[in-house]
């Protein structure tokens, strides 16, 4: 059971992030600049780990290499730059929608490099999860769908672009997750995980930086406002998610990963006084329902 609230636990401080990562990009800063200088102070904090442990580095397995590409340069990088942008070439309610596919991406990768095995009652319970989620998000995909203008060619060069981005996103998520989990099965501790994330995040994130055309406001607030996001996400939530990982099966933290928009409506109504509807908090009691059925009966 710890392993599901160390994971709910992160979703909830992702969450808090969007009140500082919205507004910062309401400024104009571009989310490739903000996403390129959180890696660059997270590989700041963690780089003592590869002088700590640099053999272990080093003597790892080309699967682990292999591991670490996925999680830095996909799931760290392009997978958050692909869902972005897909942001600003289709509806958003369409990717939220699209992005509901992450946890089968991740439930077929751990069955093929994993190993991990599962039958038919897991299946039954992970589609109660699959429906809370789409119940926490019903309400405002609703409202993004009826906002459609239908008079728009929805396979239009733009169009396929922005679902092929979307699609590229829940790919590098799910596939982050199931080989975060393959690392953590091969003996690497979360801030040796974190450290080979967050540098080759950076280095994969340094080009698209530099060709970015949008100015960056280097003020004080900005540094502060992104160092904040980086320890918030970058240091706690992951830490937290990865001693979650290490508990959990990767399937299972695949669809527990769904309550992030459940925590960030709990956010809202903490802070930004939005009230809770009545739908969103049964989607809520489901998933945690679902993933509680699944860790307990080992399904």
């Amino acid at each position: 059971m710890l392993g599901i609230f160390l994971i709910i636990a992160s979703c909830f401080i992702w969450a808090i992030d969007t009140l500082f990562r919205y507004p910062l990009l309401k400024t104009g800063i571009s989310a490739t600049h903000i996403v390129f200088f959180e890696h660059l102070f997270l590989l700041l904090i963690f780089f003592p780990t590869f002088y700590r442990a640099p053999l272990k580095f080093f003597k790892a397995r080309p699967s682990h290499y292999l591991s670490f590409l996925v999680i830095g340069v996909f799931g760290s990088a392009l997978a958050t730059l692909a869902f972005t942008s897909a942001f600003m070439l289709i509806n958003p309610s369409v990717v939220i929608l699209l992005q509901k596919l992450q946890p089968l991406v991740a439930i077929v990768m751990a069955h093929l490099v994993v190993g991990e095995r599962f039958n038919r009652q897991f299946f039954l319970w992970a589609a109660i999860c699959l429906l809370g989620s789409g119940l926490i998000a019903f309400q405002d995909m609703v409202q993004g769908i009826s906002a459609l203008d239908f008079s728009v060619n929805f396979f239009a060069d733009k169009a396929l672009k922005g679902y092929g981005l979307a699609l590229l996103a829940v790919i590098g998520w799910g596939a982050s997750t199931v080989f975060g989990k393959k690392l953590s099965l091969g003996g690497f501790e979360e801030k040796e995980i974190m450290a080979g994330r967050y540098t080759l995040g950076l280095i994969t994130l340094a080009p698209f930086a530099l060709f970015d055309p949008t100015s960056f406001d280097g003020s004080f607030v900005v540094w502060r406002t992104i160092l904040i996001m980086a320890l918030l996400t970058g240091v706690i939530s992951m830490y937290l998610y990865y001693q979650g990982l290490k508990r959990i099966s990767a399937r299972l933290c695949a669809l527990l990963e769904l309550s992030f928009p459940f925590a960030a409506v709990l956010v809202n109504w903490i802070f930004l006084k939005i009230p809770v509807t009545s739908l969103q908090l049964l989607g809520g009691l489901l998933l945690l329902l679902g993933s509680t059925i699944i860790q307990l009966k080992k399904y």
